[in-house]
């Protein structure tokens, strides 16, 4: 007790909100597999792809190898490098706890990340210690895409220390973290966007200065060089290109001008999946009121940052939007780099950025006076409050999404493979109203699949097995022609939808599928789960459903005649 009475407020402040971290976090680790995560991009994907390259025993493999098991043999490259911080976690450990693993270290280091720039850059003064920690937690507790890491959460931590080394208050520490931070986080997905904003940064320090900070400049090169080290594998797939993969047909610019326009207003308002940072309600409006605080007099140092991070924020809303108008096409039919490498991730920037307004912001209201320090006080609590509800847990049982277990179930996939009574490598497999990842998750070899990238050619000889469904059904004929990364059997009854449960009354009863082009890919049982009632015009058999209590899932097992 003694103790705690002779904190400071701020420790007394980052120990709570350590407490509130934990407890956020609790849940991955007390219901273990019971627990419910992302489904989009992370259990249809990603979680599955550990599995596979750990299974492949391709972690090492070198830049020509393949891993067998989906799509009769994809590149080793595609599944990322080795030297990823979260690849080893999954390769040590079972998925779910490797899984939480990381969600510890990325949400901590966050924390802690936010809470340095904070203090030591932008939110010095003793009585800023609400806005530092409560701010540093918020950011922390954002909804960020599982598999990036440290990607976008990791900035505040980078951004303190190149900071630190631009004004030449660097010690050993700045140096660790910029050398660490990538072998946690990914160039592609965040860092790159934050290292061109560095570049920029010193180059207009060396245009306004008229000197060159070549330490600052030595500390963004060496961090570039070592993430091209990590992503060899990616750097040499661009520098010597193989055959051409599915990302040659990408189509990316397709909305006209006032589209482009409505999604800017949606990406500033909303964000986006893969960068969710929920601050429409509390940190839109209070992003407003501190502008409207300071108009119409001369800008302090701190003011001025806020103007441009308002700005900057606006400008990085209408980039994303716009990488998508019709208007680029020619120039990204032109050079293929445009379209394969997705320029639009600047918006990456926005989660540390609109963070960063909200602690600015905040303590532009803050020294107005108490009643503004309650307001700001409310808005922190507020938008705490909005995301410890938007938890992991909380939120996908809410609306309804299996658990871990339940989404790969283990047991039922076993119960397929005892009843199929062959090696797993001695016949392919595809699936129907849900995702391929589940039976890759569980060893089966899949003739269907969700990767970033994988053979054209192989892409077209799909194409062909589910040609007549295609036609069909516009809407998944252009989602796989002009993108194509879920190879899927689609089909058209079914749409876009990819998660028929076992208490679905869904059936699919005009079914066209090639499966002359499925048994020439090696393809021999398809996993279903909804009923075929035409099955026996596609040359199907329904050998047997398979159920189990700890599944989503009802599996029709059919065999190709």
């Amino acid at each position: 007790m003694n103790t705690w009475k002779s904190w400071t407020r701020e420790k007394k402040h980052l120990f709570l909100a350590s407490i509130l971290l934990i407890l956020y976090l609790s849940p991955l680790f007390i219901l273990g597999e019971n627990a419910h995560i992302r489904i989009h991009d992370n259990l249809d994907s990603n979680i599955a792809w550990y599995k596979v390259l750990k299974n492949s025993g391709q972690l090492f493999g070198d830049i020509h190898s393949v891993v067998p098991q989906v799509i009769n043999g994809i590149p080793r490259n595609t599944y990322g490098t080795e030297f990823s911080g979260i690849e080893w976690l999954h390769e040590l450990f079972p998925s779910m706890f490797a899984y939480a693993i990381s969600q510890v270290i990325t949400r901590f280091f966050a924390f802690f990340g936010m809470y340095l720039l904070l203090k030591t850059h932008f939110i010095k003064e003793k009585n800023g210690d609400w806005i530092r920690v409560w701010v540093s937690l918020a950011f922390a507790l954002t909804p960020f895409w599982p598999s990036g890491m440290l990607s976008t959460l990791g900035m505040p931590l980078a951004l303190w220390a190149f900071l630190n080394i631009r004004n030449g208050t660097y010690s050993w520490k700045e140096w660790i973290a910029l050398i660490f931070l990538p072998f946690y986080s990914s160039f592609v997905l965040g860092f790159f966007f934050f290292l061109v904003a560095m570049g920029l940064l010193w180059l207009r320090d060396w245009l306004v200065k008229k000197k060159g900070n070549w330490i600052f400049f030595g500390s963004i090169a060496l961090m570039t060089a070592i993430y091209l080290l990590i992503e060899y594998r990616l750097i040499y797939s661009l520098v010597f290109p193989q055959e051409p993969t599915s990302r040659n047909e990408f189509l990316s610019s397709y909305l006209g001008f006032w589209h482009s326009i409505r999604l800017a207003i949606k990406n500033y308002f909303l964000g986006h999946t893969h960068v969710m940072t929920l601050h429409t309600p509390i940190i839109v409006p209070l992003s407003f009121i501190a502008i409207w605080a300071i108009k119409g007099k001369a800008k302090n140092l701190l003011e001025k940052r806020y103007l441009s991070l308002f700005f900057l924020n606006i400008i990085l809303s209408v980039w994303y939007a716009f990488w998508f108008y019709k208007g680029w096409e020619p120039l990204k039919e032109k050079f293929q780099l445009l379209n394969t490498f997705n320029f639009a991730r600047f918006h990456f920037l926005r989660p540390l950025i609109i963070y960063l307004m909200f602690a600015v912001g905040g303590y532009i209201l803050w020294r107005k006076g108490k009643g503004w320090q309650k307001f700001v006080k409310i808005c922190l609590i507020v938008q705490i409050i909005i995301l410890m509800g938007f938890n992991e847990e909380i939120r996908y049982r809410v609306v309804g999404y299996p658990s871990f277990k339940q989404f790969y179930a283990t047991k039922q996939f076993e119960e397929i493979s005892q009843y199929i009574g062959e090696p797993k490598s001695s016949y392919r497999v595809a699936s129907i109203g849900l995702h391929p990842a589940i039976a890759q998750y569980n060893g089966f070899y899949t003739l269907d699949t969700y990767n970033n990238y994988y053979s054209l050619d192989y892409k077209h000889e799909f194409r062909k097995m589910i040609s007549a469904e295609l036609d069909k059904n516009a809407v998944l004929k252009k989602y796989f022609d002009e993108w194509g990364g879920r190879c899927y059997i689609f089909v058209a009854e079914l749409g876009k939808n990819y998660d028929f449960r076992k208490d679905s009354k869904k059936k699919i009863h005009h079914l066209q599928l090639n499966t002359n082009v499925f048994k020439k890919m090696g393809g021999k049982y398809i996993f279903s789960s909804v009923p075929i009632m035409n099955a026996k015009s596609n040359g199907l058999i329904l050998k047997k459903a398979f159920d189990q209590k700890d599944s989503a899932w009802r599996i029709y097992l059919y065999e190709v005649n």
